[in-house]
């Protein structure tokens, strides 16, 4: 998933689930996706339903979990997984800890979009230290 379609992004979502609830074997990206999707009840009703046009930012959410998910398996950029456990345990609480990265993770694209440059890790990071901070 390089840079799939918004349409491409509720698809593999709601496939995900579907698969899921019918039993089929996921790959390694739906088996994260999985994690995520049951880490959030609220959004199973809505992978479920057939018209998803007014839904974008829950399915922004879930991509957002998924990429950090990603980035942590493998820590890139490097140095995330140790900002992470730094978090992690001054929260208390994996769910918290992933937000305060995504919405993170969320400012470095918005930085980049709007001063139209590659994302900077730098502005990722310096925005997970003011989080470790507070």
């Amino acid at each position: 998933m390089f840079n799939p379609s918004r349409e491409e992004v509720r698809a593999f979502f709601c496939d995900t689930w579907k698969k899921h609830r019918m039993g089929e074997i996921l790959t390694q990206l739906e088996s994260m996706a999985l994690e995520i999707i049951e880490a959030h009840p609220e959004f199973h009703v809505l992978l479920e339903q057939a018209n998803l046009e007014d839904e974008g930012s829950h399915f922004l959410h879930l991509s957002l979990h998924l990429a950090v998910a990603e980035q942590l398996s493998i820590d890139q950029p490097f140095g995330i997984r140790e900002r992470y456990r730094k978090l992690l345990a001054k929260t208390g609480s994996n769910h918290d800890a992933l937000h305060h990265v995504m919405e993170c993770l969320g400012e470095m694209i918005w930085v980049a979009q709007r001063n139209r440059t590659p994302p900077d890790q730098a502005v990722y990071f310096d925005c997970i230290d003011r989080a470790l901070r507070r």
